[in-house]
C-alpha cells in the first residue's frame, strides 16, 4: 500500500474535468485507489465519489493505492496533482 497526501494546485478545483481525468488515469491501473479527504474516504474510480469532496484549490487530500501496480499508479497521480491537471 503507497500513500501520499497532496493538494488541489488548479485555480478551479477538482471540477468535472479534472476528476475524470483522474478517473480515467486511475481506471489506466489494476490498483485499488481510495481518496481521504474531510474524515471521508471515496473510491478514487468513481467520478461521482470525486465530485462529491467539492474539492477547491488548496484542498488537501490523501491518495491511497493498493495493488499489484500501486508504484507506477501512485506516481501517475502525483504528476496530474503537480500539473494542475494541465489546465493551467
Amino acid at each position: 500500500m503507497r500513500k501520499k497526501k497532496v493538494t488541489v494546485l488548479n485555480e478551479s478545483g477538482l471540477h468535472a474535468r479534472p476528476s475524470s481525468v483522474l478517473v480515467k488515469t486511475a481506471s489506466g491501473f489494476k490498483s485499488d485507489l481510495q481518496i481521504e479527504m474531510y474524515g471521508y474516504r471515496i473510491n478514487g474510480k468513481s467520478i461521482l465519489g470525486l465530485m462529491t469532496l467539492a474539492a477547491e484549490q488548496g484542498s488537501e487530500m490523501e491518495l491511497i493505492v493498493e495493488g499489484p501496480d500501486e508504484d507506477e499508479a501512485i506516481e501517475a497521480l502525483i504528476k496530474l496533482f503537480e500539473n494542475k491537471f494541465k489546465q493551467e
